[in-house]
């Protein structure tokens, strides 16, 4: 199962609701590293050498570190919302579908609205 590693601004509500879906999810306070301003391309480093996924809010840096070549264990970035549960459920579903290692993938989930219906739903962008 995919193993995940969340930088210090990532909220702990996402964290539970993926540890209740069975996730391993190593936060940055868990491994000691919080509130000491390290780098995101150090954070990508550290979870790549720990085999994890990083998971994150952060897209612009994050995306920019995917672009320049870094080397990593995958990226995915979630979006500032509320609704942890149904995005925890959309990373999971994306996961289950998905039989491919992650390693070098940069996944996005966004939130847009469905056709018919003004209610917005979470998908997955893969760049």
């Amino acid at each position: 199962m995919t193993t995940f590693y969340t930088n210090e601004n990532f909220p702990l509500d996402l964290v539970q609701e993926l540890r209740q879906l069975g996730y391993d999810v190593l936060t940055s306070y868990d491994a000691g590293q919080a509130n000491q301003s390290i780098s995101d391309e150090d954070v990508l480093q550290f979870a790549h050498q720990q085999q994890r996924v990083v998971i994150t809010l952060n897209r612009e840096d994050f995306i920019s570190l995917h672009k320049q070549g870094q080397k990593h264990s995958g990226i995915i970035i979630c979006k500032e919302d509320r609704d942890y549960k149904r995005q925890a459920e959309k990373i999971h579903e994306f996961l289950i579908q998905n039989t491919q290692p992650l390693a070098g993938r940069l996944i996005r989930i966004r939130k847009q609205n469905q056709k018919g219906s003004s209610a917005q739903v979470f998908v997955i962008h893969e760049y």
